[in-house]
C-alpha cells in the first residue's frame, strides 16, 4: 500500500482532492497532512491550493512544509501541484504587490489584467471554466489522456506559456498560459484535475502510478 500525502496548509480544495484520489486508488492510503511529520514515509506528495498567494505562502511556510517539499524534490519523490499549489512553486507572484514564492521553477506568476481581450472581446477575470489543453511534451501523467482534452480552470493569475522551458501543457485565454509544468519528479497543473471529469481522474490515476521519472 502506498502512502499519498496531501499537504493541508489551510488553503486547499482538500476533501475533493482526497476523494478523487481515493476514487482512482481505493487501495492506497490518502493522508491529509496538517504538519510535516504526518507526511513522513509518504510515497508521493500532492500540493493543492486555492486562495490568495500571500496567505498560501504563509500557511505553507509556517508549519514547515517548504523544507519538506524541497527535500521531496531533491529525493526524487513524485510531487503533484494543483492550481495555487503550482503557483507557489514559481519564483514570484504579482499578486498583493509582489510575493516571493518557493523558486522551484524560475517563472513568474502574472495577473491577467483588467482589460483582457481576445478577438476584440473583453474576457472575464477570473478565468473560470473548461479549456482545451495542448500537451507540449510526452509525459507519464498524460498517459491515456487525449491531446486537446478539456480541463477545468479557476484563476486570476497565471504562469506564462511562451518561452517557458518547463511547460508540459498549454492553453489560451487572451494570453498563452502554462496549463501544466514539469521537471524531473515534479508535475504541476494550473487546472483542477479533481474537477475535470474523466481526463482529470486519469491524470490523478497516472500520478498514483508514476515513479517520478520521465
Amino acid at each position: 500500500m502506498q502512502k499519498i500525502a496531501v499537504l493541508d496548509y489551510g488553503m486547499g480544495n482538500l476533501h475533493s482532492v482526497a476523494s478523487a484520489l481515493q476514487k482512482v486508488a481505493p487501495g492506497e492510503e490518502v493522508v491529509l497532512a496538517t504538519e510535516p511529520h504526518q507526511a513522513e514515509g509518504a510515497d508521493r506528495l500532492l500540493v493543492p491550493g486555492v486562495g490568495a498567494i500571500r496567505d498560501c505562502m504563509e500557511g505553507f511556510v509556517r508549519p514547515g512544509f517548504a523544507p519538506l517539499l524541497h527535500s521531496a524534490v531533491e529525493s526524487g519523490l513524485p510531487v503533484l501541484g494543483i492550481c495555487v499549489g503550482m503557483q507557489i512553486m514559481m519564483r514570484r507572484s504579482e499578486e498583493n504587490n509582489g510575493v516571493d514564492c518557493l523558486d522551484i521553477f524560475p517563472q513568474p506568476v502574472k495577473f491577467f489584467g483588467r482589460d483582457l481581450r481576445e478577438n476584440n472581446e473583453r474576457l472575464k477575470v477570473p478565468h473560470m471554466g473548461w479549456n482545451r489543453v495542448e500537451q507540449k511534451r510526452e509525459h507519464p501523467l498524460w498517459h491515456n489522456i487525449e491531446n486537446g482534452s478539456r480541463f477545468y480552470f479557476v484563476h486570476s493569475y497565471y504562469v506564462p506559456g511562451g518561452g517557458n522551458e518547463d511547460i508540459a501543457g498549454q492553453t489560451e485565454y487572451g494570453v498563452s498560459i502554462a496549463a501544466a509544468v514539469a521537471r524531473e519528479n515534479i508535475f504541476a497543473t494550473q487546472f483542477h484535475p479533481e474537477k475535470s471529469a474523466d481526463a482529470g481522474l486519469q491524470l490523478l490515476k497516472n500520478f498514483v502510478a508514476w515513479n517520478g521519472k520521465v
